[in-house]
Formats: structure tokens, sequence, C-alpha cells
């Protein structure tokens, strides 16, 4: 199963929201059990809980990435790549936009945002 998969199945059996999800599924790889980076990420899920900030699962891949290399420069520089090829794909991060909270066009739904940032972190940890 791809991480991916596992981000979305862990968002509706795991009752994680989409920043949970995503940090959930690589677990492993940061070296963090579960239940703790569930609750080291419960407010970023919805846009820092207030659809006004980035995506959540672009939240979730970001900490990863922090668990992972403990390295500012590094971190810094694979969140920047994964939230620079979001944004060329779908045109922002903040989750109302990509929700259509003022145009009433989704760009991006829940489910596929979570996709595209477990796809992005994954690729970005090659």
């Amino acid at each position: 199963m791809s991480k991916a998969e596992l981000a979305i199945e862990k968002k509706y059996n795991g009752k994680c929201n989409c920043a949970q999800a995503v940090a959930c599924s690589f677990a492993e790889e940061a070296g963090v059990d579960e239940e703790t980076l569930k609750a080291a990420t419960q407010a970023f899920g919805v846009g820092l809980a207030t659809m006004e900030g980035n995506c959540g699962a672009l939240s979730g891949a970001a900490m990863v990435l922090g668990l992972i290399h403990k390295d500012r420069k590094k971190t810094t520089e694979d969140i920047r790549a994964i939230m620079t090829e979001f944004k060329e794909t779908y045109g922002t991060v903040v989750c109302k936009e990509l929700k259509g909270v003022e145009t009433g066009k989704v760009i991006l739904p829940c489910d596929d945002c979570i996709r595209a940032a477990a796809e992005l972190l994954e690729k970005q940890l090659g």
C-alpha cells in the first residue's frame, strides 16, 4: 500500500484530520509513535482549524520532515520544494482557497490534498 493510500485510510479508519493522516502515515520514518504524532498535529487540520492557514496535509508533511531531518536547512529546503510543487499544480496552498469557500469552486477536495501531500512527501524523501 502506498503512503498516500495509507493516509486516506487513516483519515477514515483512524478518525484523523488531514494533517494527522499524513503525519501518522510516516510515523515509522519519523521515529515517532502514531499517538504522539496525532496529538502533535491535531490543531493543524482544516488550515489550522480556521481554513485561513495552509492546507493541513501540507502542515503534517512539514512536521514529518522536521522529525526526520532534525536539521532546519534541510527541512526548509524540502518543505519549500513540496509547497512549490503543490502550488504550481493546484494554484494555492491555502485551505479555504482549495475548498472554494469564497468562490464556490472546489479546487481540490480533502482526500486529494492528503493524497498529494503524502505523494510529494514520499517523493521528497526519495
